[in-house]
């Protein structure tokens, strides 16, 4: 994508969605962690699902080492790799007791020592929780930025410094919700909805994906079997 378009490719996503929201059900920093932690290789909606009877019984770290892992589980037994989850969501709550008077470390060095925590949830965390410019780089970012060529990369890191390099400043706060709503729901992988989608002009990508054929067909008339009347 050319460098002078991309201004007009965020206003577009801005002007359709103004305030982009993250669709993680979370009650505060803590709850957003842990939902982020258990979104790996999961859908939103199925933490939704998990985390909605949890966070009405934890929302601290206290509560949650006092839940303990073996009752975390029966909470977030849904969701895809649980039982590494639980573990790691226990252990990092401990952490956040025992050294951080348990508040969230408002940095992404710090939130990478935490089980469980990588780049892209740090990223998550730093931006919804803290108003940070962070843009976390998961598939449908990764795919975005390669096939629109508004970022090309070979790994997600890559992906994730040429949109920080290349977003207008203006739009950095919500690039990252502007971007993977954009992938979930319009620029999707395996067919993405060219014919409909508001910057489709400005994309590198070829072929658009065109239009479904609206033209109704017609009946087809039955032959008349042999010997009816």
């Amino acid at each position: 994508m050319r460098v002078k378009d991309i201004p007009e490719f965020y206003a577009r996503l801005q002007a359709l969605d103004p305030e982009p929201k993250g669709e993680l059900n979370y009650v505060n920093p803590y709850t957003l962690l842990v939902a982020v932690v258990l979104s790996a290789q999961a859908t939103d909606v199925g933490v939704n699902k998990a985390t909605g009877p949890l966070f009405e019984v934890v929302d601290t770290p206290e509560k949650m080492v006092a839940l303990g892992e073996a009752k975390l589980k029966d909470f977030i037994k849904t969701i895809g790799l649980f039982n590494s989850k639980a573990k790691n969501v226990i252990a990092l709550s401990k952490i956040l007791v025992e050294q951080y008077n348990s508040t969230i470390p408002e940095d992404r060095e710090t939130l990478e020592t935490l089980p469980g925590v990588g780049r892209k949830t740090a990223n998550v965390v730093l931006n919804i929780a803290f108003g940070h410019p962070t843009i976390a780089v998961d598939t449908h970012l990764f795919r975005i930025g390669n096939r629109t060529g508004i970022a090309p990369g070979k790994t997600p890191l890559e992906v994730e410094l040429k949109l920080e390099k290349r977003t207008p400043a203006e739009y950095m706060r919500h690039a990252h919700h502007w971007l993977i709503l954009h992938g979930r729901y319009l620029c999707k992988a395996r067919k993405p909805d060219c014919w409909r989608c508001p910057v489709a002009d400005l994309c590198k990508f070829k072929p658009k994906t065109p239009a479904p054929d609206q033209t109704p067909t017609k009946p087809t008339k039955k032959k008349a079997r042999s010997g009816s009347k």
